[in-house]
């Protein structure tokens, strides 16, 4: 799963122009514009949603499957498919690793974390 996600990392590494939209100065700019519902915390849906956008752009023909065609080439061979599920499955991990206080939501602080 870590490859996969270093894959779509990857993606925003080899075509910044992709990512653009995604770029923030700040937490707080950050947390804003991932909060679809403005209640100043942000969702697991709401955090899936925004960080599906490298998946979304690299899934060509829009079936919800990134197969080796449409993942950015890593130098370690061949590359297994990557379905949307479990793409929001690996984020739906880093959330739960952010959300510190395990109250279901993200707030600023946790945001501004790296998962652990």
């Amino acid at each position: 799963m870590r490859h996969r996600l270093s894959a779509l990392l990857g993606l925003c590494l080899l075509s910044p122009a992709l990512c653009v939209a995604q770029v923030v100065t700040s937490t707080g700019d950050y947390l804003s514009r991932m909060d679809a519902d403005g209640d100043g915390k942000i969702s697991l849906s709401e955090y899936q949603d925004w960080l599906s956008y490298a998946f979304d752009a690299m899934d060509a023909n829009h079936d919800g499957v990134l197969d080796a065609t449409e993942q950015p080439a890593s130098g370690r061979g061949a590359r297994a498919t990557l379905t949307r599920e479990q793409h929001r499955q690996t984020l739906a991990e880093r959330f739960r690793k952010q959300d510190r206080n395990h109250d279901g939501w993200l707030d600023a602080r946790e945001l501004a974390s790296p998962p652990q």
